[in-house]
């Protein structure tokens, strides 16, 4: 099984309902054709470098996965269909340095979604001390 990293824009009109059920529909695509989900970037929105279909700002994220050659296909077609969708980009790490660099990202993110959760639980027992 080969690492991989797709990245992919949805539409900024779309409510942060809409945009999470595409980042989940996008998953069980991935799930679907055996790929392993090892992390989830949600960068949130960012502008595009350039206008596409007519939009300036887009929801970014990234997966980071590891699935046959063969089945990356399928994944893209899936993404091609989506409307919803206005670009994506998929990297397959390869080399020695690639899957080091990979396993840094993965690791990177893994920390970053942590960090966030280890807040929220530190100002909930915060507020549970002063109760």
């Amino acid at each position: 099984m080969n690492c991989y990293e797709t990245l992919f824009v949805v539409k900024p009109t779309l409510t942060e309902q809409e945009i999470a059920s595409q980042v989940a529909k996008i998953k069980d695509i991935l799930t679907r054709e055996g790929a392993e989900l090892i992390a989830t970037d949600d960068m949130g929105m960012r502008r595009l470098a350039y206008v596409v279909e007519k939009q300036t700002r887009g929801y970014y994220t990234a997966l980071y996965y590891k699935a046959e050659g063969s089945k990356i296909a399928e994944i893209e077609r899936n993404l091609k269909i989506n409307e919803d969708i206005i670009k994506f980009l998929t990297v397959k790490y390869a080399t020695k340095k690639e899957i080091a660099q990979f396993e840094k990202m993965v690791a990177a993110t893994n920390k970053n979604a942590k960090a966030p959760a280890s807040k929220e639980t530190a100002a909930e027992e915060t507020v549970a001390q002063e109760a």
